[in-house]
């Protein structure tokens, strides 16, 4: 796959372009759009994270610490230090993302925002360390305030629910989402493979509503080739 890195005015064109390719050979070694640091439920400092990045080999990345942006941020500012540090070289692309609890279908889901202007007043609910409650619980509301803030909405890991995909997935298309999380491996394998029959069941979901497949190891841990 051959993906154009220069820089867009609008970055998430970029993303879209890159999630239109996503298949199940992408994460973890070519993109992976669902990571935690040590600024919510993670283990990594988010500057190893990125020294991961860079020796894995990563197109694209995001860190989607829950309800913060204080990891994606500190990576942000590492990265831009290493580039002045190490001219010409090949560099990931770094996406904003962020992981937000939400009510859909009287079920507590998570889903995954990319690309959006972190400085957005829309996303300021979401970014407070906190699960909100309320209206800004609605997952049409938090799907329509990543839109405010021009960003992709993505339903997270859809398979690890109180419900099941086959509903949960149709509802948050009613509310406008972006993309699922096609390629996630459930019962954290080592090494990391996105489970065969989940990620069946959801591609086949996403392209009978024509949805975004996402990947992403969801790793809380201290490698980025595994979950935990």
């Amino acid at each position: 796959m051959v993906v154009n890195f220069a820089r867009t005015s609008v970055n998430c064109e970029l993303l879209e372009e890159v999630f239109q390719n996503i298949d199940a050979q992408s994460c973890p070694r070519l993109f992976n759009f669902h990571m935690h640091t040590v600024y919510s439920d993670g283990k990594l400092q988010p500057n190893v994270l990125m020294e991961q990045a860079i020796a894995i080999g990563l197109k694209g990345l995001a860190i989607t610490d829950h309800h913060t942006i204080g990891g994606y941020e500190a990576a942000q500012s590492w990265l831009e230090d290493w580039k002045w540090n190490n001219p010409g070289a090949f560099t990931p692309y770094l996406w904003s993302g962020v992981e937000v609890n939400a009510n859909l279908l009287n079920v507590d889901v998570h889903i995954l925002a990319y690309g959006f202007q972190p400085e957005h007043l829309s996303m300021r609910p979401y970014l407070q360390k906190r699960v909100t409650t309320g209206k800004e619980y609605e997952a049409g509301n938090v799907i329509a305030a990543i839109h405010a803030a021009g960003g992709l909405a993505v339903l997270a890991h859809p398979a690890r629910y109180k419900r099941s995909h086959f509903e949960l997935i149709p509802a948050a298309v009613e509310y406008g989402i972006d993309g699922v999380e096609a390629f996630y491996a459930y019962n954290n394998p080592n090494p990391w493979k996105p489970s065969a029959t989940e990620s069946q069941q959801v591609q086949q979901l996403a392209e009978q509503y024509h949805l975004f497949n996402t990947c992403g190891t969801d790793t809380h841990g201290l490698s980025l080739l595994q979950r935990l």
